[in-house]
C-alpha cells in the first residue's frame, strides 16, 4: 500500500483530495498539512512514501519546500497539486525531481490517471529488478505504448488471417512465397503478400530475394527468436 501525506493550506480541498486518493487502489492516506511547517513535521513521524504537494503555502513556498521534507524522509516522492500556472514554477518543480505537476482545478479521474502511473512505473522500478530495462525507463518517463497499442493493420486485413500467415509460416522448416503463402491459406497471392510485408514492416520476418528468369521473387522467414 502505498502511503499518501496531502499538504494543501485549504482544509475542504484537502479533504476532497483525500476522499479521491481513497478511492484509487493501493492507495492510502496517512495524514494532512496545511502548513509547511506542519507538513515537515507530518513527514518526520509518518515516513509517508508520496506527498501531494502544494506550491503556495502560508509560511512556505512548495518547491522550496520539497528539499526539506526529503531530509526528513530521503525516499520521498512528491506529485505537485497546484493553481501555480508560471512557467518557471513549473521548471523549478520538475528540476527539483517531482513525479508529475497537476493544475488545479482537477477531476478525480485526472488524480487517479496520475497515481496509477506512479504507482506502476515508480513502485515497480523500485521492485521488481536490480537492473532497468530500457522498457521501465521509458515507462518512468510516460513514454512507453500500451501493452494493446498493436500497429494498425492495412485496411482491409484482418487478425485472424495473420494469425494464419504465422502459422503458415511456423509450418516449415524453410522461407515461403507470397504465392506459397496464398496456396496453403486459400486466399489469393496479393492477399497474402500485403500481410506479408506487413510482418516485415513490424520486423518479424526477414525477406530472402530468390534471383532466376524475370524479377526476383520475395521469401518470407519468421525470425529466429
Amino acid at each position: 500500500m502505498i502511503r499518501v501525506l496531502i499538504v494543501d493550506d485549504d482544509f475542504m480541498v484537502a479533504k476532497v483530495h483525500a476522499g479521491f486518493i481513497q478511492r484509487t487502489t493501493g492507495f492510502t492516506v496517512v495524514g494532512t498539512a496545511h502548513t509547511g511547517a506542519e507538513a515537515l513535521l507530518k513527514t518526520q513521524d509518518l515516513q509517508p512514501d508520496l506527498v501531494l504537494l502544494d506550491i503556495h503555502l502560508p509560511d512556505a513556498n512548495g518547491i522550496e519546500l520539497m528539499s526539506q521534507l526529503r531530509g526528513a524522509a530521503p525516499e520521498l516522492d512528491v506529485l505537485v497539486i497546484s493553481a501555480a500556472r508560471e512557467v518557471e514554477t513549473v521548471r523549478r518543480a520538475l528540476r527539483g525531481g517531482i513525479v508529475h505537476y497537476l493544475i488545479k482545478p482537477f477531476s478525480q479521474a485526472d488524480l487517479q490517471e496520475r497515481l496509477e502511473h506512479y504507482r506502476s512505473a515508480y513502485q515497480g522500478l523500485d521492485s521488481t529488478k536490480d537492473v532497468a530495462e530500457q522498457s521501465d525507463v521509458n515507462r518512468l518517463f510516460g513514454v512507453e505504448k500500451a501493452d494493446n497499442a498493436r500497429p494498425a493493420l492495412p485496411k482491409g486485413c484482418s487478425a485472424e488471417t495473420l494469425s494464419l500467415v504465422v502459422r503458415a509460416l511456423h509450418s516449415t522448416a524453410s522461407d515461403l512465397s507470397a504465392a506459397e503463402v496464398a496456396d496453403l491459406l486459400g486466399t489469393s497471392r496479393v492477399s497474402a503478400r500485403r500481410y506479408l510485408e506487413f510482418l516485415h514492416d513490424e520486423t518479424k520476418v526477414d525477406v530472402r530475394l530468390k534471383y532466376g528468369a524475370g524479377r526476383p521473387e520475395r521469401r518470407y522467414a519468421l525470425k529466429s527468436v
